[in-house]
């Protein structure tokens, strides 16, 4: 794709704070009255950007919020919501996705989770983000616990891709209401339209859960000698993972893996196995703790180039049973500006510390 119809905006240490919860607050801003937006995400803590989204709701935009209800820091939402569906929020236009299982040891288990990152806007055209940042961040910051638990997404590594052909941007927007209106749980997966791609000249869009096979892991299971593959993992944790990862390695791929510091998000026990089959893993640092958080996979291979992006980890959860959204993407432009990407995150490597001595959050 050319023309501008498909961009990767970054976020991270070496970039503007903010610059990516900004991009979301100047499109909003530029929606007339008669115009939409619709937003899914996981964590919203962005006050600045929920105001935002209310005064575009006040001059007459048609604005929806679907957020997850019960994210993994249970609380990190609540000032948001509040404002969002308060006596002057968007009454309607906020869903919670919640479940009768939440609470339950099942519902840790099977409940799928709301994990998409897509904010689609119609003007001043219709375009649509997809990719790995949530607006989890606040000003003035008021529970700096939970951005020590979740970690603050306005400066660490994150991506959006935003596209704007007619043909993706419209069933996008479709989706995001879909998601608005329908009821969450185990049985998402068996819908026509989670399995079914999204497709327009170089880009492929893909869900989950899916009853189909993973694309991502086809693709790359179709991989042999001479292929390269080169990871940005936020998670990485699992046995299905592991032995995609695994298997690419016994099949002659070179493999380059570039994680987040923190053991709860890569457990060393997998960082051992994946270096012991010859796999080069290595973790995104920062001295102020800033997250590595983008997520994509730039795959090379005789004759072929794609970058792989969206909110997906690789991890069981993300695998199995949580609401997700990814793209296959052939275009050589936007290939070639994850690639530079990539050399930024090399930029900052972990000096690596004693067994033991680990991040921990």
């Amino acid at each position: 794709m050319s023309g501008g119809e498909l961009v990767a905006h970054f976020g991270g240490p070496d970039l503007a704070p903010g610059r990516l919860r900004d991009l979301l607050a100047e499109r909003t801003a530029a929606v007339p009255a008669g115009g939409a937006i619709d937003f899914v995400t996981y964590y919203f803590r962005d006050r600045r950007l929920a105001e935002e989204l209310l005064r575009a709701r006040r001059r007459g935009v048609a604005v929806q919020v679907t957020l997850e209800g019960r994210p993994r820091t249970p609380r990190a939402n609540a000032a948001v919501v509040d404002l969002l569906s308060g006596p002057a929020g968007l009454a309607g236009g906020l869903r919670l996705v919640q479940s009768r299982l939440d609470g339950t040891p099942l519902g840790r288990v099977f409940r799928p989770r709301l994990h998409e990152k897509l904010y689609c806007f119609s003007h001043p055209r219709p375009t649509a983000l997809l990719g790995s940042f949530n607006p989890s961040g606040d000003l003035p910051e008021e529970q700096p616990e939970i951005v020590e638990e979740i970690r603050d997404q306005d400066r660490g590594h994150n991506v959006l891709v935003e596209l704007a052909r007619g043909e993706l941007v419209g069933p996008l927007v479709e989706h995001a209401r879909r998601l608005h209106r329908a009821p969450h749980g185990p049985l998402d997966r068996l819908a026509p339209r989670a399995n079914r791609a999204l497709r327009a000249d170089r880009l492929e869009i893909h869900f989950w859960p899916r009853v189909l096979p993973n694309p991502v892991l086809g693709l790359l299971r179709r991989l042999g000698p001479g292929a390269r593959v080169r990871l940005a993992a936020s998670h990485l944790s699992g046995p299905s993972a592991l032995r995609a990862l695994l298997g690419l390695a016994a099949r002659g791929v070179v493999l380059e893996i570039l994680t987040e510091s923190t053991e709860r998000r890569v457990p060393p026990a997998a960082e051992r196995r994946l270096s012991a089959a010859g796999i080069s893993i290595r973790r995104v640092a920062h001295p102020q703790g800033l997250p590595m958080h983008a997520k994509f996979a730039l795959v090379e291979a005789p004759g072929r180039r794609c970058v792989i992006f969206g909110s997906f980890n690789w991890t069981e959860p993300s695998r199995r049973f949580n609401r997700e959204i990814g793209a296959i993407c052939a275009d050589a432009k936007l290939f070639d500006a994850f690639a530079e990407r990539w050399g930024a995150l090399e930029g900052q490597l972990e000096q690596r510390s004693p067994p033991g001595n680990e991040h921990r959050a």
